[in-house]
């Protein structure tokens, strides 16, 4: 008896952690930024330690990543003519054709708002209320897209699926 009490305690116990950050649409959320980590240059030894170039406060240094010009470098164009056209010229075009069907402020705190007001309507069982459970999964699970289902569906039709693995030997 007393190992299934302590079985239920470690198990109600376990239910009390919180795994809904991770699918929080919140923005700026604690969590960690992975865009804002570039690896930096290898560092270099100058070719004459008595001739040493000079410092450019607030610009640009050797060992300073630059993914633009290293995408333009390696696809066989002239990284110094960003820095002459200017990078953002490029960046607003992208923005521009992405927003083109129109763009809603604030669409995070939206779709965060519609997400808790989506659950909320959702029944919890006794035993999710009682741990506090997430219901996450099983509130969206009928919106889940069968990725196995559609695949065979696409092939059925005749479609070409070259990045999903072959079909199973019969």
């Amino acid at each position: 008896m007393r190992a299934i009490v302590l079985g239920l305690s470690v198990a109600m116990l376990a239910a009390c952690g919180d795994n809904t950050a991770l699918r929080s649409p919140k923005s700026g959320s604690e969590g960690p930024d992975e865009f804002a980590i570039v690896p930096t240059r290898a560092l270099q030894m100058p070719p004459d330690l008595a001739q040493l170039p000079a410092p450019t406060p607030g610009g640009a240094n050797l060992t300073d990543p630059n993914p633009m010009g290293d995408a333009v470098a390696a696809l066989g164009g002239n990284p110094a003519q960003l820095a002459q056209r200017g990078i953002g010229a490029a960046d607003g075009a992208i923005v521009s054709y992405a927003g083109r069907g129109g763009v809603q402020p604030g669409i995070r705190q939206v779709t965060a708002q519609e997400d808790a007001e989506f659950r909320s309507t959702r029944r919890r069982r006794p035993l999710e209320a009682l741990a506090g459970a997430d219901v996450y999964n099983r509130a969206y699970r009928n919106q889940t897209l069968d990725s196995w289902a559609e695949l065979e569906r696409w092939r059925r039709a005749g479609v070409q699926t070259p990045s999903a693995p072959p079909p199973a030997a019969e």
